[in-house]
Formats: C-alpha cells, sequence, structure tokens
C-alpha cells in the first residue's frame, strides 16, 4: 500500500523522536502507537543507553497495549516506527495482537548502511517482520525520510566511534 499523507506526518514524528534518542546517548529509533479513530496513543523512543538493550520503543508500544487495550483495539491500532522492528519487538507485536506497522526504513536498508560504514552486524538475525509475524500488515520504507534516517544513524556510528 502506498502510504498516506497521514502516515508521513505520523512517520516524521517518529523521526523527531528519533533525533530526541540520539540526542540523550540512544539509538535513533521512535515510535508511536495509533488507535484506529486516529489518537495517538503512546509515543516511544529508543532508551537501550543505559545499558538494558532490550528498552527498544516498539517493545514499550507492545507492551503498553498488551495492559492498556482491548483486542479489538489493539487490533485496530497501527504501529509507526522509524526502523523496521527487530525480531523481538516483531514477536512482541505478534503476541499482543496488534495491527498495521508502518515502517520509515526497512531493516535491510539500515543493514546496508551499517556494512558500508564498517559496522559490525547485530547481535540477532536481522528478520523481515512479515517472517516472525505471518499475516501482519507492514507499509513502508519511506523513500522521502530515507536520508534523514540515514543522517542520524551515521551520526550515531560517528559518535560510538569517537567513544572507543
Amino acid at each position: 500500500m502506498t502510504l498516506t499523507d497521514t502516515d508521513l506526518i505520523h512517520l516524521r514524528r517518529c523521526v523527531e523522536l528519533a533525533r530526541e534518542a540520539l540526542e540523550h546517548g540512544d539509538m535513533p529509533f521512535g515510535s508511536l502507537l495509533v488507535g484506529a479513530d486516529g489518537t495517538v496513543l503512546l509515543e516511544e523512543r529508543n532508551q537501550e543507553g543505559a545499558g538494558d538493550a532490550t528498552r527498544h520503543p516498539e517493545l514499550a508500544l507492545a507492551t503498553w497495549a498488551g495492559a492498556h487495550l482491548a483486542p479489538a483495539e489493539r487490533a485496530g491500532a497501527t504501529a509507526y516506527t522509524t526502523g523496521e522492528h527487530c525480531a523481538m519487538c516483531s514477536a512482541a507485536h505478534g503476541w499482543v495482537g496488534l495491527g498495521r506497522i508502518v515502517v520509515a526504513v526497512r531493516a535491510t536498508q539500515l543493514t546496508e548502511w551499517l556494512d558500508g560504514w564498517g559496522e559490525p552486524a547485530p547481535p540477532v538475525a536481522t528478520l523481515p517482520i512479515e517472517q516472525v509475524v505471518p499475516g501482519v500488515v507492514v507499509d513502508g520504507p519511506a523513500p522521502e525520510l530515507a536520508d534523514e534516517m540515514q543522517a542520524l544513524h551515521r551520526a550515531r556510528v560517528e559518535r560510538d566511534r569517537a567513544r572507543r
């Protein structure tokens, strides 16, 4: 499906959250959970910089939804995120029964960027969301956000290299 203007508005907010995460020393990822009526239910940014590598925004959305929304509300919600869910976050999304996922950048794009910069692969296999959660609707990437997301990830790589 082609991304709508509303999808791009939500993805741009996710990019702002990713920038905020980077400014706080975290990986540049941001996510929103939007209800079927278009209401933003939750905003999260990556917070793994303090040492808990599971503090991904997509996992936070799924955990919150499982605790606060009825199954039908979860199924009608859309998760917007700057980067395709990792296997952990995909599984959480599937287990709580969240609906559509809209991504600014697919994992294959991020992997290509990191490989090109000589960065190591992540410690967990990079799998498409659809492989972890069969039947889930995933839309994206958003080509109009790729350069900005690449710049944020490049800034994170440079920051981390300076710290080594």
